[in-house]
């Protein structure tokens, strides 16, 4: 066998481990960003969550959806000022597939500001840092989207 086959060989076999393609079974997995106070943006999450979802579901293949919200983005999931309160309780129910991550950071921030912490939504789980979580979910192979 020459070096140039053996060559040819190994980045063939290589292939799905260096172009980001994955061989793994499983369902597909999206990130989705919120870190605008704005209820635009908020909704666009929203529906981007919803539509994605819908389209998995249609084809009978499962899909895993996480919105992370951090720095202004957090009024999303503050029960006390989201502006799509009514929507987040909706995909409790509806799409259990779609789960909302709340920022430590920023909600540790607030409370400082404010001199109280600000409930969050009860669907919403709280993670020590909203950027490391998109970081750590991008490495484990996950689509990080901004809508």
């Amino acid at each position: 066998m020459t070096a140039l086959l053996r060559t040819m060989l190994l980045m063939l076999a290589l292939l799905p481990f260096t172009s980001g393609v994955s061989l793994a079974e499983g369902p597909h997995r999206l990130a989705l960003q919120i870190s605008d106070n704005d209820p635009e943006k908020m909704n666009a999450v929203l529906n981007v969550a919803a539509n994605v979802s819908r389209y998995y579901s249609d084809k009978a293949e499962e899909v895993e959806i996480q919105i992370v919200a951090f720095n202004a983005g957090l009024t999303m999931l503050r029960d006390d000022t989201s502006p799509v309160k009514p929507r987040i309780a909706s995909f409790k129910d509806s799409m259990p597939n779609v789960s909302f991550i709340a920022c430590k950071n920023t909600l540790d921030t607030i409370a400082k500001r404010d001199g109280k912490v600000p409930p969050l939504v009860s669907n919403a789980k709280l993670v020590e840092a909203g950027v490391v979580t998109l970081i750590e979910l991008s490495e484990k192979g996950w689509t990080i989207v901004r809508p």
